[in-house]
């Protein structure tokens, strides 16, 4: 094998393969296509706002949880 990752074709992508994409995108899509980009979108905006509750919650977990102790050194006799 010549040593080809699996997605090493998407580094080469430019302007005009962006333009094509697009085109096919509004080819497949149409008149949906605002509908689907609504639902992309709150996709987002509720992934964002799991995120901030979790970080929330961590936050808040850490606060609540008490110091931790010193731990007791134990002297060796030499």
């Amino acid at each position: 094998m010549l040593g080809v990752t699996p997605l090493a074709f998407f580094q080469n992508i430019g302007m005009p393969e962006l333009i094509v994409i697009g085109i096919i995108t509004l080819l497949i899509f149409g008149p949906r296509l605002p509908s689907v980009m609504r639902s992309i979108g709150k996709g987002i905006v509720e992934f964002k706002k799991g995120l901030r509750d979790t970080g929330e919650d961590v936050r808040k977990e850490i606060e609540s949880s008490p110091e931790p102790q010193p731990k007791k050194q134990i002297e060796q006799k030499p």
